[in-house]
């Protein structure tokens, strides 16, 4: 068993490097620039929602009140004249970077402090390197990765986005599992 305490600069150093990666990643010019392609007719569909007044949040369209409305004539037809659709509607503002950039830190030194947990549980100090990358590896992947597929299963996002983002979620875990076997007590 090694101590959480023993691993602090590798959980500090791993979420700077995935930062830095995922910076790299996102501000690329070719992985993820076609992530959000453009709604078409963007100003009419603009103009049609804006009267609306619809408070930041996310909505199903249509959307069943019951088990029951959900198999009625009347709601299939709804889903078969379309659109349907998932929507996130965000506040009238600039997305704020710095704190959603802070935001992703701290969840990449929770992955990391996490990956030290299960580590640390199951490594003892002077522990094999395959067995230390491994198990954070594993760990770290799972945070940043596997997660994301239920989207793509349950509400349909794109499975093109979810294969992109457990790529940088692959990326990330065997770079945070190197980080590891580096500075492993």
């Amino acid at each position: 068993m090694t101590s959480l305490a023993a691993l602090w600069l590798p959980i500090v150093l791993s979420a700077v490097f995935v930062f830095l990666l995922s910076s790299v990643i996102h501000m690329g010019p070719f992985w993820h620039r076609s992530d959000y392609p453009r709604v078409p007719n963007e100003d009419k569909v603009r103009d049609a929602l804006r009267p609306l007044a619809i408070p930041p949040g996310d909505y199903m369209v249509p959307r069943p009140t019951s088990g029951a409305e959900m198999s009625s004539p009347e709601f299939l037809d709804k889903v078969k004249q379309g659109p349907v659709l998932m929507l996130t509607v965000m506040p009238n503002m600039m997305v704020p970077m710095g704190r959603n950039l802070a935001l992703w830190f701290v969840y990449a030194l929770v992955v990391s402090a996490v990956a030290a947990c299960a580590a640390g549980i199951t490594l003892a100090p002077g522990t094999d390197e395959h067995d230390i990358f491994h198990v954070t590896a594993l760990v770290t992947f799972m945070g940043y990765a596997a997660a994301l597929w239920q989207m793509s299963i349950w509400y349909r996002r794109s499975w093109s986005l979810t294969i992109k983002a457990t790529v940088d979620g692959a990326l990330y875990a065997l770079l945070t599992a190197g980080t590891f076997v580096w500075l492993w007590p």
